[in-house]
């Protein structure tokens, strides 16, 4: 018998491990900042959703170029 590997849920469970890990990386580090107080009081959350965002963009980039 032959078992085929389910390429379909095998990405889906990266694109949903990477989404889980961003939201607690940001968290983490949202709670962090506002507690040593590195951030402006106007700062949200979403300001750091932005910055995290960025730098994981910039991370892809790199890679695609590095290939």
């Amino acid at each position: 018998m032959t078992f085929e590997q389910n390429n379909n849920i095998k990405m889906f469970g990266e694109k949903i491990g990477y989404a889980f890990a961003y939201f607690l990386f940001t968290t983490v580090l949202f709670f962090i900042l506002i507690l040593l107080n590195k951030i402006p009081n106007s700062w949200s959350y979403f300001h750091i959703m932005m910055i995290t965002f960025l730098i994981a963009l910039l991370g892809v980039v790199i890679k695609g170029f590095l290939e």
